[in-house]
């Protein structure tokens, strides 16, 4: 399974998230190590880094903005959840192991890098969780790229 790409953060402990499209969280993981996103009003940046299902990320820096108290809520559960170690789950619960991108490149990216990665076929899935230790998870489904 790849992360690489971009994807929305729909649900964060079991409670979705802002539906408009400026305050809707999103993450996009970079080949190199990289994510950025979007906390609901805050951008986001930091490092990723996944070992089978273990899912982890270095520290996380954001810009410091007010706005909509559902969405403030929902960059604060985001960062909350993103400081500890996740374990990725498929849409079916199942385990999902993946390769560290920094490691192992995609064949199907690098013979064209203009492929939107949610096209690059064979381990792209369309849906992941990523759920902790006790129980609080994140709802991520597969997205175009966003800036």
């Amino acid at each position: 399974m790849r992360l690489v790409g971009t994807w929305i953060v729909t649900a964060l402990d079991g409670r979705p998230t802002p539906a408009d499209e400026r305050h809707c969280p999103w993450l996009t993981f970079d080949g190199d190590g990289q994510v950025f996103g979007l906390g609901g009003v805050n951008r986001i940046r930091g490092t990723w880094a996944v070992d089978g299902d273990a899912l982890t990320f270095g520290p996380m820096v954001s810009t410091l903005m007010a706005g909509p108290p559902e969405a403030m809520e929902a960059g604060q559960a985001l960062h909350r959840l993103l400081a500890r170690p996740l374990t990725l789950r498929a849409a079916d619960g199942a385990a999902a192991r993946s390769a560290d991108p920094a490691l192992e490149p995609d064949p199907a990216l690098e013979a064209d890098p203009a492929l939107e990665p949610a096209a690059a076929g064979v381990g792209r899935p369309t849906h992941v969780d990523l759920v902790a230790d006790d129980g609080a998870s994140i709802a991520l489904p597969r997205t175009a790229a966003r800036s």
